[in-house]
């Protein structure tokens, strides 16, 4: 990693730990910064807190205390998920306090180049996606997944050498906090409307996602989904070269034609090669393509590792086949684009769908036509009629009811025939039972396992 010293003796705040806080507070303490952790968390449960302490780093918990910042603070690092009007972090905007994420931090210590990759739907899969295709193809060097994937960029920048590449999965919550992160390319996947509740509207929402190419170049890479008027719209305000990518045109960079993958008329590999299913993954390879094309990869290379992907945990993750009936893992829909977009991307009439979760107040009207032409649906959660009634809107010929992810795993089976697909994409958050998707997820790989032993 690169020596800096210009947190050298500055005063610096790290508000909220969880991985992304931990990994830049202790980093900071390294860089001789005179580090202040303040966390919402109980000091005895707080195993993060415990250990910063013992490093020598003082350490405030259990509340957000204004009065912290009567210290002559630097420089505020904010945890993503607190938003910008949270208390402390509103006195601190007031103050003319400097506010940065830790992916900041990654990009000033990082030796190597860095790739980011934002958007709604599907960065955490292109991520994978590019990071596995440049480890099949790289000559020197490893390509290193970090960021918003479950790996503090701090963290992943502290080892990485200068001919790695840190592929870097980015939220808009944490590019709202960048002052001069720089990626050599950039992928927005697609924008939709997402996190109004944090950024307060679609126009914000959008200016964060923007902010990815906010230090690029003209000798930089932005490859944006062409299929989307509001990025031919962006693509208009970058000084990056921008590469399109489209599955339904044929665009000068990455697309789809006639179920073929071609980069600038190159043809990559037939669609329905790919390791998972449907058109949202068609959109998630030609971004992957693009990016490994500019690496220099090898078509072969390129092929090889899209055809053999199974998909990402929790993200029409390919579980298993159990007396010919396939399952997949769709836990990490927890809106009802993301179940569309899973839903396109198998055959209706063989195809179950187990889906329901917490109430956020909406109806399901919109995913009605996505419904239609299943075999059946199996609804559990507090969304289980509202879910019941889309179902029946949609003509489905059966809607069963069950208590969970895992109960309805063993109803979906019994009701199931040879050549049906199972799939877990229950277009709500799960926090109506479960801590979390992946806890759904797992619970629902679980089950799926146990039909297996009987």
């Amino acid at each position: 990693m690169k020596q800096i010293n210009e947190y050298q003796n500055k005063k610096v705040l790290v508000l909220g730990l969880a991985k992304s806080g931990f990994s830049a507070a202790k980093l900071l303490h390294d860089l001789g910064a005179l580090v202040t952790v303040n966390d919402g968390k109980p000091f005895e449960e707080n195993p993060e807190a415990q250990d910063l302490l013992a490093l020598g780093v003082k350490v405030v918990t259990g509340s957000h205390p204004i009065e912290l910042l009567d210290e002559d603070f630097a420089l505020m690092v904010k945890n993503p998920g607190i938003p910008y009007s949270q208390p402390l972090v509103k006195k601190a905007l007031e103050k003319g306090l400097p506010i940065i994420t830790e992916v900041e931090l990654a990009y000033k210590i990082a030796e190597c180049p860095l790739i980011g990759i934002t958007g709604t739907n599907g960065k955490t899969t292109t991520t994978t996606m590019i990071g596995e295709i440049l480890n099949a193809g790289m000559r020197e060097g490893k390509a290193l997944l970090a960021g918003n994937i479950g790996y503090p960029a701090s963290t992943v920048a502290q080892h990485a050498q200068k001919k790695d590449v840190m592929v870097t999965e980015l939220s808009s919550f944490q590019l709202m906090g960048i002052q001069t992160f720089h990626p050599e390319i950039a992928v927005i996947t697609n924008i939709f409307s997402a996190h109004l509740d944090y950024h307060g509207s679609q126009a914000e929402y959008e200016k964060a996602k923007w902010h990815i190419q906010e230090n690029m170049t003209p000798n930089d890479h932005l490859i944006l989904n062409w299929d989307q008027a509001v990025l031919q719209n962006l693509a208009k305000k970058t000084k990056a070269e921008v590469i399109p990518f489209s599955s339904t045109q044929v665009v000068f960079g990455a697309y789809q034609k006639a179920g073929k993958l071609y980069f600038k008329d190159e043809f990559i590999m037939d669609s329905d090669t790919l390791g998972v299913p449907g058109n949202h993954n068609v959109e998630n390879a030609l971004a992957a393509i693009a990016v490994a094309k500019l690496k220099g990869i090898s078509n072969e290379d390129i092929k090889e590792t899209l055809q053999s992907f199974s998909g990402v945990p929790h993200r029409t993750q390919f579980v298993g086949t159990v007396n010919e009936r396939r399952f997949f893992n769709d836990s990490k829909a927890t809106n009802i684009l993301a179940t569309e977009m899973a839903l396109s991307g198998f055959d209706h009439e063989k195809l179950i769908l187990l889906a329901g979760g917490l109430d956020r107040g909406n109806s399901f009207d919109e995913l009605v036509p996505s419904l239609v032409g299943l075999k059946a649906v199996i609804v559990f959660g507090e969304t289980k009629d509202k879910l019941a009634q889309a179902a029946r809107d949609a003509k489905v010929p059966r809607v069963e009811f069950s208590e969970n992810a895992e109960t309805a795993v063993e109803k979906a089976y019994g009701i199931s025939e040879v050549g049906d697909t199972i799939l877990l994409s229950p277009a709500n958050a799960s926090w109506d039972q479960y801590k979390n998707f992946e806890i759904r997820g797992d619970r629902f790989i679980a089950a799926v396992n146990n039909l297996n032993k009987q």
